[in-house]
């Protein structure tokens, strides 16, 4: 049987308003590039039209602010600290909607090969993934919190 269901996006009250201002910022300005050369309109066009696109989709599909459950498995809307296996440093990250901004934290998609093999992870669990150039890389999750428990949202982003 095959999913219908479109893939939710996990936004913070904050991004979903930038985002909502950016669409409403990219139509009031749809005409602003009658000045320049006719092919740099095409491709200013495009590009608007493009970012118009992924915005309405991201805004269409969004779960906004709120928290998954604090029970320590990785997910959207979660803050995750790992560890690489080839590296003795952390990371910690928000996974949820990259094109979305959430301010000062690093985000990860939750369709990138890290978070997709981190979705479901427990603390204390170790995944692996493929990187583009074919290497497999180890990662061990250390915590998952959810955003709205982080000290980074604390502060708006």
């Amino acid at each position: 049987m095959t999913d219908t269901q479109p893939r939710r996006t996990w936004l913070t009250r904050h991004a979903h308003e930038r985002l909502r201002t950016e669409l409403a910022e990219l139509s009031r300005t749809a005409g602003d590039d009658e000045s320049a050369d006719p092919d740099d309109r095409a491709a200013i066009r495009r590009q608007r039209q493009d970012r118009v696109r992924e915005i309405q989709h991201l805004l269409g599909n969004a779960v906004v602010g709120e928290d998954p459950p604090d029970d320590g498995v990785a997910e959207p809307g979660m803050v995750l600290t790992v560890r690489y296996d080839d590296a003795d440093d952390t990371e910690t990250f928000l996974l949820g909607a990259r094109a979305a901004e959430h301010g000062d934290l690093e985000v990860y998609s939750p369709d990138s090969p890290l978070g997709t093999a981190l979705t479901g992870a427990r603390r204390g669990e170790r995944r692996t993934y493929r990187v583009p150039d074919g290497s497999t890389i180890g990662v061990t999750l250390l915590d998952a919190v959810p955003h709205g428990r982080h000290p980074a949202a604390a502060r708006p982003d």
